[in-house]
């Protein structure tokens, strides 16, 4: 993982602030957040009002207002986490992360057209590419999501990614690890 902001300062350690699961982080002009431990993830609204998950961060990430600039947005703790808020002028390579937030967005909005079996296929995908690290079965991901998060993210009912769940295990293309945590085959 590359360094998203200058060498930590021994005062961050101060700085840093825990928010449980789904808390949702303070919103702020000139505020970023290191995610230093856990896992967001950026939500917007449809016109109906149906959740949009627009990105997911975690350890080593930075996310916050000056990145997303959406309306209505709203960054939910997808995990126990802790963070430390930083002005976007600590950001080194402030443009090259913006670009890392847009390109993710951009990726997930692509997740939300065509069959919604293929729409996991690639979301599973995307999440273990971001999330995962190899094991003997295949691919860990160690982003424990609900199936409602899931269906935010592909843009589907919680019931349909339920069912398709299942049958990607019964297909053993997924399992599980100890800790409920998706393994994806192959």
């Amino acid at each position: 993982m590359l360094p998203l902001i200058a060498p930590a300062n021994p005062l961050d350690r101060s700085l840093m602030q825990t928010f449980n699961r789904r808390d949702i982080l303070p919103l702020e002009t000139n505020l970023l957040w290191q995610i230093r431990a856990g896992a967001v993830r950026l939500l917007t609204l449809s016109e109906d009002g149906t959740p949009i998950t627009l990105g997911f961060w975690g350890d080593g990430d930075l996310t916050g207002q000056p990145l997303i600039c959406i309306q209505p947005g709203e960054i939910e703790c997808l995990t126990k986490v802790q963070a430390v808020p930083l002005n976007p002028e600590q950001c080194w390579n402030f443009q090259s992360v913006m670009r890392s937030h847009l390109h993710q967005m951009q990726e997930l909005i692509r997740l939300r057209q065509g069959q919604v079996r293929q729409r996991l296929h690639m979301l599973l995908d995307w999440l273990a590419f971001k999330f995962g690290h190899p094991i003997n079965q295949g691919r860990l991901i160690q982003l424990r999501l609900t199936h409602q998060d899931m269906a935010d993210a592909i843009g589907t009912t919680r019931v349909t990614v339920t069912r398709l769940m299942q049958e990607l295990e019964r297909n053993r293309e997924i399992g599980y690890s100890k800790k409920n945590c998706v393994i994806l085959h192959g």
